[in-house]
């Protein structure tokens, strides 16, 4: 806390915002603002930010980026698609970013340049309520800009579409705050991929939200990769509602940051959907990754799959809170829920709590976790055949985390992601 015995998080919602591009925007942060002003702030206190060491960030202070910053010497990997978007701060850079060839009747592209449009005007903010917590208010009320992808009615994307966020070399703490719609027409299909990657300057929070829409019979396969600094803050909200027969595959892989928190809030508003949720972190010295699950079921005969993995050493800490949550009308819901964790070092540490909350009594349901070591007679049996220990040990970690990595549809993100979990290996 500072010395006005607030946070700078309602210091920057008690300023005058710079005025929005159109007006029913200007309304949209305005009441993010007020609504801010009536939630509580993150603490250990409350059962969602327990064990998160929120109180960290709050201690410290952040300038947001309120207008497209200076691109000068920002370097863009090649990645693994002709289409590329890429995001400096939170903005969209079009100068960095290659749409050429995508079929006209996508709309991509800045969040900022598409405000105009109805489907921007009817969506933005309706799932990612800004009374949702503190953050999400942050976000709403400085909202600025963002990734807009608006995929119609059949269409049928064969090639990912990549999405880099960068962070300039700034001198002071820099908050950026990307607000994403994501809107897959019916029977359509993409593959979306999202890289976090390391910034340039000093500390930084990284404050972004994402809402998904997907239409009946659409189809989203959705990969992220957080491998931010070790001085970054990331913050990663995900609200997805999904129609009749849509199936949503998600995939998040967390590397970096010094402190990074994931959530999913997912629903379905009709039947026979299906939600795929993965994820793998690796956590050392100095890191946390937390990831928070809250999967909704309140329609009958939907599907939903919850596999997290964790690899710790050093002092990290992980965190893993996955909550599913059956309604009555919900009958015939199939949902499995798994969190598993393998603790390298002694002074690693977990907290993990998966929960079902089930009042339908036609339901397929089941959840479970496990914390532990390597076995040691693997790695006895893998020294007796005259591998050293440390090889085997990342053998053996290699082929725990396959088991998430293996579900990347892309083959060349898998062996970038397979790439950059060795690295971390090494310093095992």
């Amino acid at each position: 806390m500072n010395a006005s015995g607030s946070n700078w998080v309602l210091d920057l919602l008690s300023r005058d915002s710079m005025p929005a591009p159109v007006d029913w925007v200007q309304a949209l942060r305005r009441q993010a603002s007020d609504q801010a002003a009536t939630l509580p702030q993150p603490r250990r206190k409350l059962e969602t930010w327990r064990y998160s060491r929120v109180e960290t960030l709050l201690k410290a202070s952040f300038t947001p980026v309120v207008q497209a910053p200076d691109i000068s010497g920002q370097v863009v990997p090649a990645g693994i698609s002709p289409y590329k978007l890429v995001f400096v701060d939170g903005w969209y850079s079009e100068s960095l970013s290659h749409t050429d060839g995508l079929p006209p009747e996508i709309r991509i592209g800045s969040l900022r340049e598409h405000l105009d449009q109805d489907s921007v005007r009817k969506q933005l903010g309706q799932l990612a309520n800004a009374g949702e917590n503190l953050f999400t208010a942050l976000n709403t009320a400085l909202l600025n800009d963002g990734l807009f992808l608006e995929i119609p009615d059949g269409l049928v994307l064969q090639d990912p579409v990549e999405v880099f966020y960068l962070n300039s070399a700034a001198d002071t703490p820099q908050l950026a705050q990307p607000r994403n719609l994501i809107l897959v027409g019916k029977q359509a299909s993409l593959t979306l991929v999202e890289h976090y990657l390391p910034g340039q300057g000093r500390g930084y929070f990284h404050n972004g939200i994402t809402e998904l829409q997907l239409d009946a019979g659409s189809r989203l396969s959705h990969y992220r990769v957080q491998d931010e600094a070790s001085t970054a803050w990331h913050l990663s909200q995900l609200y997805l509602e999904q129609d009749s027969g849509s199936y949503y595959h998600g995939i998040t892989l967390s590397f970096g940051a010094h402190w990074a928190r994931t959530e999913y809030k997912t629903g379905f508003r009709a039947t026979d959907a299906r939600c795929d949720l993965r994820g793998l972190y690796l956590v050392g010295d100095g890191q946390l990754s937390d990831f928070h699950l809250d999967v909704h079921h309140d329609r009958p005969a939907c599907q939903s799959r919850e596999q997290f993995k964790g690899l710790l050493h050093g002092k990290g800490r992980a965190v893993f809170d996955g909550r599913i949550l059956v309604e009555q009308i919900a009958q015939g819901t199939d949902a499995q829920l798994t969190n598993d964790n393998l603790l390298l070092t002694r002074d690693a540490e977990v907290d993990t709590k998966p929960q079902l909350e089930i009042y339908a009594d036609d339901v397929k349901c089941s959840h479970g976790t496990t914390v532990g070591q390597l076995d040691p007679q693997q790695l006895f049996y893998l020294r007796t055949r005259g591998i050293e220990k440390k090889q085997a040990v990342h053998m053996l970690c290699e082929g725990y985390a396959g088991e998430i990595i293996d579900h990347l549809h892309l083959p060349s993100l898998r062996e970038q992601a397979t790439d950059r979990m060795r690295q971390a290996l090494e310093r095992i």
